[in-house]
């Protein structure tokens, strides 16, 4: 869905229309669960900090979410997908996968699915949706934020390899904005880039996820589209560039990871109380503690405090390489990680 829940209050709301709009909490340690276009020309985004966002655009209104309107909405458009496929994976409210290898109604091209579908929910909801089509998640994914908003993108497979190539690394998914940094910095700001490096280079830089950068970076990803799984936490972590030995520099940069964690629970409405504080230490020993809270963990305050709580557990004397928060307990959307077998691009569509 394009901006879905800045949209919906456009929707409802005409004096908002045509304006850079905001949905969260403009407080000092607010965070934006959603913006605008005419926000984002601003570069206000997701995730970021309320302030950060009214610094960029003075003008920015401010509203608050309504997660009962947005799930009711979610729940509309997600029994359209069922219409077509019972193969949809809920990646949040806002944004799913579906495998239409096979499709309830026998339409032979998976683009014109996604042009009905994309119709459907503009009649039904009066909300625009861009979709991506390709032979794997990972460029679905990709493909369905190239032409934003009310976009349609197909990755077919003959262009899969040339475009990943040419993308910036940013647009990988799984890649954030402290990776990216880090990637930057060994000179890898495209596919291309990613691709020149071994598997074995990306793992000892990135660890297990350097085995998805390396199949990702040649188009590769053979994660099925599974509707059953629930995700039952969400979290950030980040790895230092030098091992850190002492608290108060470990509670600053818990400071910018506890952001992320609130942002990313804003925006796919997840719930839970147990928070886990994970470090790695400079000999890559890793230690959790975990605290469960007697209320859903809903604000940073919230989040940062107990993992400074759980932070004075952790004793490392040599140093921390790696710090990472999460959430847990959810009784969010169902959702998963995972690529069709099969798929018909009609010719006439331009990937």
């Amino acid at each position: 869905m394009d901006a879905f829940y800045a949209s919906i209050e456009q929707r409802d709301n005409q004096q908002y229309r045509g304006k850079p709009l905001a949905v969260g909490y403009a407080g000092d340690r607010g965070v934006v669960a959603a913006a605008s276009y005419e926000a984002r020309k601003y570069g206000v985004r997701s995730a970021m900090a309320s302030k950060t966002a009214l610094r960029k655009c003075p003008q920015l209104i401010f509203v608050p979410a309504r997660f009962d309107v947005y799930r009711s909405i979610s729940h509309h458009i997600r029994e359209i997908f069922l219409e077509y496929t019972d193969l949809v994976e809920p990646l949040s409210l806002d944004e799913a996968f579906l495998d239409v290898t096979e499709n309830h109604k026998n339409i032979l091209y998976a683009t014109r699915i996604a042009k009905e579908i994309k119709k459907r929910i503009f009649q039904e909801t009066g909300l625009t949706a861009s979709a991506g089509v390709s032979f794997n998640k990972f460029l679905a994914k990709i493909a369905s934020d190239y032409k934003k908003p009310d976009g349609l993108f197909v990755v077919k497979p003959k262009d899969a390899e040339s475009f990943v190539e040419r993308l910036p690394i940013e647009f990988f998914f799984g890649v954030g904005k402290v990776t990216a940094k880090k990637m930057h910095e060994l000179g890898i700001k495209t596919g291309l880039d990613l691709k020149m490096k071994t598997e074995e280079q990306l793992v000892g830089i990135f660890g297990k996820a350097g085995h998805i950068y390396y199949q990702n970076a040649r188009a590769i990803d053979d994660r099925i589209v599974n509707p059953n799984r629930i995700r039952k936490s969400v979290g950030a972590e980040t790895t230092f560039d030098r091992d850190i030995d002492s608290y108060e520099e470990l509670a600053n940069e818990m400071k910018e990871i506890a952001e992320d964690v609130i942002g990313r629970i804003t925006k796919n409405a997840f719930r839970g109380k147990t928070i886990t504080l994970k470090a790695k230490y400079a000999d890559f020993k890793i230690v959790t503690r975990s605290k469960t809270l007697p209320q859903v963990v809903t604000t940073y305050e919230n989040l940062y405090n107990t993992g400074l709580e759980l932070l004075k557990e952790i004793n490392a004397p040599d140093g921390v390489r790696l710090l990472g928060l999460s959430i847990k307990n959810s009784d969010s959307l169902s959702w998963t990680d995972a690529i069709q077998l099969r798929i018909n691009f009609d010719e006439n569509d331009m990937g």
